[in-house]
């Protein structure tokens, strides 16, 4: 029989028992062993459902044009119909051990040790599948999804939690799940599409989805819900804050512009966490969400830490620039049109000559067409980018953005070291990297390696041992028990923490 313990030669084992500290890994993926699933989604709401499940799965990273997806077509009509090239060959095969452990809980628990872990939040490769599915059995279908995986998983709590999947296409509908999920099913972490794609009114009005499904293929735009959105989603965000939920995204962008290659995957895929969860995050931090609700907690994941520096870097340049007194420095009301008159008239020569321009109409001339194309000049709140977030320092900046928000970073990527150098983040402070193995995802063929391929990077001198620390254990605790000081009650993690607290906010906050 094979022995299926091999404790003994793990390198993530090897690491993990030099620690005085425990693990955290915020991102495990699995998958559903089928025929047992879709006889639970069966007897949850029929076969209609497992229909729903059964089309969304079909249709999910799969490019289709005409009917046909992108192996069915030809190098022409691929390039007819722009038909993007989408993942494949993304789960691990060869390591049968490490393909079973991702669809057997039982399994899954015995080698939690063997990973490196002592705790890991996991996060079913199906679990947001419904989102595919019709409006009608949308949230039926999450709902015995989340069921499912709250059921298979309880027995093995004290160390593996499942996150719930949770609807988005309106508010009500996050809210129902959102609650049935923490009061029923007592699941703690949620897990939600980073935005929802729309039909454009004007061109659905004009082409209907029925008469047009073409059209409305292409005439769309996502909301990322905190800004310009049709909803008001902050009921959502303060039922997160209530039940203390974290909310997590895996929020991709292929097909986007710039990652829609008909021919490349790996064109399509870098990168492409790191940008949708950015348009995610900007939006929550421009809207306002963030100063409204600076108790709720947020990571975004797959993406990196160095992305979350990166903005947070520019998010101050911008704000010194164009914050509402620097603004004045580009007020073309202010430019002296005496000066620059006179200015043209000692050094125009030989550019000006011929010319003969009032001082108004030299004025409109030099400013150009940046400042004479629109029908009239921004007034008032439209002047204000940082308005709604509330900006007035950039220790607001900070408040709004680090401490709101967390980012996964996977084991072996080298450009964590931004989120880490103090240095050149302003005001010194350190983006929050979180421990997101993505173990059960082409990216990681063996799940005894994450946190050894971790370690290396102090050993690299890429990160100091404080920010692997940081990163394994501190950030991932202080994400979770942010929003809930009591997620690992009776957990593995519990008792090693022993007298490490997290600071807490008063929930009952909400900065209007």
């Amino acid at each position: 029989m094979t022995e299926y313990s091999r404790l003994k030669t793990s390198p993530s084992a090897a690491i993990r028992a030099t620690l005085d500290y425990p693990v955290i890994d915020t991102d495990v993926h699995t998958n559903d062993f089928t025929p047992a699933f879709e006889d639970y989604i069966a007897k949850y709401g029929g076969s209609k459902l497992v229909d729903e499940l059964r089309k969304a799965e079909s249709s999910r990273l799969n490019s289709k044009s005409n009917g046909k997806d992108w192996y069915q077509q030809t190098p022409e009509e691929r390039q007819y119909n722009r038909t993007i090239r989408s993942p494949w060959w993304a789960r691990v095969t060869r390591n049968t051990l490490d393909l079973a452990t991702y669809t057997l809980p039982a399994l899954l628990y015995e080698r939690q040790a063997e990973q490196g872990s002592d705790y890991s939040v996991l996060f079913p490769n199906n679990v947001l599948a419904p989102a595919g599915a019709s409006p009608e059995n949308r949230q039926a279908l999450q709902r015995a999804v989340n069921h499912y995986h709250a059921d298979i998983y309880r027995k093995y709590s004290d160390r593996l939690t499942p996150v719930a999947g949770i609807p988005m296409g309106n508010p009500q509908e996050a809210i129902e799940e959102l609650e049935f999920a923490v009061k029923t099913l007592g699941l703690k972490v949620a897990n939600i599409p980073g935005g929802v794609k729309r039909p454009i009114k004007a061109i659905a009005d004009k082409y209907p989805v029925d008469k047009f499904p073409e059209v409305a293929r292409y005439a769309s735009y996502i909301d990322f819900y905190g800004l310009d959105s049709e909803y008001d989603y902050d009921p959502f965000w303060a039922k997160a804050v209530e039940l203390g939920v974290p909310i997590t995204t895996h929020y991709g962008s292929q097909g986007w512009t710039g990652r829609s290659s008909i021919s490349n995957y790996m064109n399509n895929h870098i990168g492409h966490f790191a940008d949708g969860s950015q348009a995610f995050a900007k939006a929550l931090f421009f809207g306002g969400v963030t100063r409204r609700f600076p108790q709720l907690r947020v990571g975004m994941l797959e993406g990196g830490a160095d992305w979350g520096a990166h903005v947070y870097i520019h998010l101050v340049d911008r704000f010194s620039k164009r914050n509402l007194k620097a603004l004045q420095n580009y007020n073309p009301d202010l430019t002296n049109a005496d000066e620059l008159f006179e200015l043209f008239e000692r050094f125009g020569g030989e550019i000006t000559e011929g010319y003969s321009l009032s001082k108004e109409e030299l004025t409109k001339s030099v400013l150009g067409s940046s400042f004479s194309r629109h029908s009239r000049a921004p007034i008032g709140s439209e002047l204000e980018d940082f308005a709604a977030a509330g900006i007035e320092t950039i220790e607001d900046i900070r408040d709004r953005w680090v401490n709101s928000f967390f980012f996964g970073s996977e084991s072996d990527d080298r450009t964590i070291a931004a989120a880490f150098n103090n240095k050149a983040n302003p005001l010194g402070v350190k983006i929050n990297a979180i421990y997101s193995s993505d173990v059960g995802h082409w990216d990681v063929p063996d799940l005894t390696s994450p946190l050894a391929e971790s370690w290396d990077l102090v050993k690299e001198g890429v990160i100091s041992e404080d920010d692997f620390k940081a990163y394994v254990f501190g950030n991932p605790y202080k994400f979770y028990t942010e929003a809930n000081a009591n997620f690992f009650k009776g957990t593995a993690i519990e008792s090693k923490v022993g007298n490490i607290e997290s600071p807490q906010v008063d929930k009952s906050l909400v900065v209007v």
